[in-house]
């Protein structure tokens, strides 16, 4: 260990749980003040031809003298921006000095910083009722996933603004594909919120333009699993003897007819149906994830589900419209249910939602726009997702224009030939 006459000791030493081909990493450990930060270097080199007590590279291997020469620059370096600092008269810690090392300006911003900053503004805005707690978490776990990036290309836990370039966006989305392993659209989705996060840096000057900008979020359409409405009528009439299977049938039934997400339907009162411009009854909500207003007429099932729990002991309890269990027990109960109904699809709260977008409202030509507005949709290209052309939509369009065009459609045993 070298020690300068302003009390910088340096050490290089050998980290073994960190390398590659059986070549360990260098790491650079300088203290001050009792205080010490460690650093990984660029070089990998071979334990057996690691000298601990010189800290260097032994001689005779072919890369002894490059290794040796890059660890008397970086101690060098570390010495010189060491003695700048002490020059400036500047407090000089540990910390200040690995900045000062890594390029980072005291004055400059880091990305730390800026995630920070957007995570309270964010959290400010869920506490205000304009943002929702789900996608706060989602926030954070980008956060954490970016973090981790930065770990990993740069061995650094931290990194100046200026450090993120056009390349940080297709580099971030390759680790999260590799290296956790996540799908391409939940990538796309932390690299769009990140993006959100660096909009944010521009906004307030702390970034002059917006490296990434240019890259384009691509998302591969899932495949959305969806009840034909003879299923869901087998779902309805089905009788149960246990209790918790009625009630989590009736409201993913409900969900099915009046297309509300399972956590707005958790959140449901009696102060939520309203007497519409029709004299019926409507589901009035705003959406949690979206905030978005919804405004959904009752069929004749979604009123009767309704009026079967207004007594329920829960219901009355909680002050809620429908006994509505936690995500991961309703999930469970649900592939119960499908199982014993003898339908072999894999039911969710998600499958109610798209059930009514497709089979309930598109299918019996309920206009895009309409069912939109009461999914809560702030883009009618949110709702399009939804909007596949199903074999029984074709069939239903082409027998009115037969209709149309010779006058009479055919009966269903001339359409089985």
């Amino acid at each position: 260990m070298s020690k300068s006459s302003q009390g910088l000791a340096i050490l290089f030493w050998l980290n073994k749980q960190r390398g590659r081909d059986g070549r360990s990493a260098i790491y650079v450990r300088f203290t001050l003040d009792y205080k010490r930060v460690e650093l990984t270097t660029r070089p990998y080199v071979d334990p057996l031809q690691w000298n601990k007590k010189s800290q260097t590279a032994k001689a005779g291997f072919p890369d002894s003298a490059e290794i040796n020469q890059q660890l008397a620059i970086i101690r060098a370096d570390l010495h010189r921006h060491h003695s700048r600092l002490v020059a400036l008269e500047v407090a000089v810690t540990a910390e200040v000095l690995k900045n000062a090392y890594l390029g980072i300006d005291e004055r400059q911003k880091t990305l730390q910083e800026l995630l920070s900053a957007y995570e309270e503004r964010f959290t400010g805005k869920v506490e205000a009722g304009r943002k929702a707690v789900n996608t706060l978490k989602s926030v954070r776990t980008m956060r954490d996933k970016v973090l981790a990036f930065v770990k990993y290309k740069f061995k650094v836990s931290d990194i100046p603004l200026s450090n993120i370039k056009s390349s940080f966006a297709p580099d971030f989305e390759h680790f999260l594909l590799t290296k956790h392993r996540l799908s391409n659209n939940t990538s796309m989705k932390y690299i769009k919120i990140f993006k959100r996060v660096i909009k944010l840096a521009v906004d307030m000057e702390w970034m002059t333009s917006h490296p990434l900008m240019s890259f384009a979020c691509h998302y591969e359409e899932p495949t959305r699993e969806r009840l034909t409405m003879e299923e869901v009528m087998i779902l309805y009439r089905k009788e149960f003897a246990i209790g918790r299977l009625r009630e989590v049938r009736d409201v993913f039934v409900f969900s099915c007819f009046t297309g509300i997400a399972y956590q707005d339907v958790a959140n449901l009162t009696a102060e939520n149906v309203v007497v519409g411009i029709d004299g019926e009854k409507w589901i009035v909500h705003d959406r949690t994830k979206t905030n978005r207003p919804s405004r959904i007429p009752l069929l004749p099932i979604a009123v009767e589900i309704i009026d079967r729990y207004k007594d329920h002991p829960y219901c009355v309890h909680a002050g809620r419209l429908l006994p509505v269990k936690s995500n991961q027990r309703y999930n469970g109960y649900l592939k119960e249910i499908a199982d014993l109904c003898g339908i072999n699809k894999h039911l969710t709260t998600h499958t109610a939602r798209h059930t009514f977008a497709t089979t309930i409202t598109l299918e019996n030509d309920v206009p895009i726009e309409t069912v939109s507005q009461m999914l809560g949709h702030k883009s009618i290209k949110t709702t399009q997702v939804y909007a596949k052309v199903t074999q029984k939509k074709v069939s239903n369009n082409m027998r009115e224009l037969r209709t149309r065009l010779f006058g009479s459609a055919p009966s269903a045993e001339q359409e089985s030939r």
